[in-house]
């Protein structure tokens, strides 16, 4: 794979290429602005630019419509009863001062987020959630891992949990798993979705037609699932 960009009136589109067997160009444009290619191998760069060039007007109205939701963002705010997701579900925010401790601590408890903390600083808060959510998305990852696994004769490498600005997850050549700490604010049957998508990229590195059909057969309505991360996952941040 590799990354290659062009210039649209004045907007540059920066997207990834993977080469495989095949005879069209598939261009695909998700959130947050991720452009994708999928190009035949051997295919000759200009030829694939000049593609690339032909369609950017779609492109950019893509990416548009994908700022427009974007602009649904929330700006958080840190105080009681502002509400947060956790596997698709909003639960609410009770801070707890306590002065005789050195740094936020997290907690889902009683059916809310309970922060106890020693000063109310954004940062801090935001910070402790965020080690929470690592916590958490690991656990669950693994524990998801773990259950569709019958399903794949290779097994991941290792599972990790990271910042990702662009991706919800990736599956690296030495079959290494990585997810964005933000999954487990999506519900449980759409966490699935990231998990097997990454699963199969363990057989198939690019979003080929076998790559698809192989998730398919372990998950006939991925496409619902994977419409909800697009339409919902702008919501999935601190």
């Amino acid at each position: 794979m590799k990354i290659m960009t062009i210039q649209y009136g004045t907007k540059v589109i920066e997207f990834d290429v993977t080469y495989r067997n095949r005879k069209t160009i598939e261009i695909g444009v998700e959130p947050p602005n991720i452009v994708s290619v999928v190009a035949p191998d051997g295919i000759d760069d200009d030829m694939l630019l000049k593609h690339i060039k032909s369609k950017a007007k779609w492109v950019v109205q893509k990416l548009y419509d994908l700022r427009e939701i974007q602009t649904q963002h929330i700006d958080r705010e840190y105080v009681n009863g502002e509400a947060f997701l956790y596997l698709g579900r909003n639960y609410t925010l009770h801070l707890i001062d306590d002065e005789s401790i050195k740094k936020p601590i997290t907690k889902l408890f009683q059916g809310k987020f309970t922060i106890n903390t020693p000063v109310r600083n954004q940062l801090m808060l935001k910070s402790s959630m965020e080690d929470w959510y690592r916590q958490k998305t690991l656990e669950k990852v693994v524990e998801r891992v773990a259950y569709y696994q019958k399903y794949f004769e290779v097994e991941p490498a290792i599972i990790k949990v990271k910042e990702q600005k662009k991706r919800w997850a990736s599956c690296t050549s030495k079959r290494e798993l990585l997810f964005n700490w933000r999954c487990t604010m999506a519900p449980s049957w759409v966490l699935d979705y990231i998990v097997v998508h990454e699963m199969c990229h363990m057989i198939y590195m690019d979003h080929s037609r076998e790559f698809w059909s192989l998730l398919n057969r372990i998950m006939p309505d991925y496409e619902k699932r994977r419409k909800w991360l697009k339409n919902y996952g702008i919501k999935m941040d601190l």
